[in-house]
């Protein structure tokens, strides 16, 4: 099976790209969005090269917002253009030339087995493979199809009428937990968080580490104070909802967000200054506008 034109839509956010984003859409090869989140004007050269691709279209966005913009301008050219789905991917994140073939032909065959249509409301990667180790989402089975809860946007094929339907990517939150609000949203509306092994995502989790604590694995990122803020205050923001929506989930999430907070207080550089990120964190911020 061969993706059609008008099957599957790319969209990378790019920051301070580097030619890691050519060489994905030369893999690819897909009707491609690259949506640029205000870099300086020393990445210009290479984002001239990059629209001169074949099906790639750059935005250039005046100021910095964060990545859920980026994702929903993709998603805004996918509904307008028809495209059934988005294929979301980081700059930094490394992929084969057969991914979006393969990881569409396994949602096809996912939703073969469900009764309800549409399924599934996004797809992705059983496993990333990140620089210390292996991350794997805990996995359940639904009448045979691989489900969690939330799953990283980086490598992940999203419906795009569902997406459409739960309103997009929420951009309130900038950058931290807009997957994670996303997926929360899908679920909420009926939509399934499938999983595949056929394919593998080599992913940079936030320049993170693993260390054991009880006898588990746990990764630790080396996120700034300033993001390890905003990671804290939008999980908590999600919190409720998710409580409500998956209290299991709920409680492994906060659990996860803790620890990370805990750890980068007590691992690597700038430790203070960390912990004084997730403190703030805590504070309620108002939405952006």
């Amino acid at each position: 099976m061969q993706v059609t034109k008008q099957e599957v839509l790319l969209v990378i956010p790019t920051f301070r790209p580097t030619r890691s984003v050519i060489s994905i859409i030369e893999k690819l090869k897909l009707t491609t969005i690259v949506s640029d989140d205000c870099s300086p004007v020393t990445f210009d050269p290479l984002l001239r090269e990059v629209s001169a691709l074949p099906r790639t279209t750059v935005i250039r966005n005046l100021h910095n917002q964060g990545i859920a913009r980026g994702l929903n301008q993709g998603l805004e050219l996918a509904a307008s253009h028809r495209f059934e789905w988005l294929l979301t991917v980081d700059q930094d994140s490394d992929l084969d030339s057969d991914y979006a073939r393969a990881i569409l032909s396994a949602a096809q065959s996912h939703e073969a087995l469900w009764i309800q249509r549409p399924a599934i409301g996004v797809i992705a990667p059983h496993q990333v493979q990140d620089a210390s180790g292996v991350m794997t989402y805990p996995t359940k089975l639904v009448d045979s199809v691989p489900v969690t809860q939330e799953v990283i946007q980086s490598g992940a094929l999203w419906r795009v009428s569902a997406l459409r339907q739960i309103g997009g990517f929420d951009e309130n939150l900038g950058i931290d937990a807009v997957d994670a609000a996303a997926c929360l949203h899908l679920r909420e509306a009926g939509y399934l968080i499938a999983l595949t092994d056929t394919v593998e995502l080599h992913h940079n989790l936030g320049n993170s580490h693993q260390v054991n604590i009880l006898g588990k694995t746990v990764m630790v990122t080396n996120h700034s104070p300033a993001r390890r803020a905003t990671m804290v205050r939008n999980r908590l923001r999600l919190a409720p909802a998710e409580f409500k929506q998956s209290p299991v989930h709920a409680a492994r999430t906060l659990r996860r967000v803790t620890v990370n907070s805990l750890m980068g207080g007590l691992t690597g550089t700038d430790r203070w200054e960390k912990t004084k990120g997730s403190l703030s964190g805590l504070r309620r911020k108002k939405p952006n506008k």
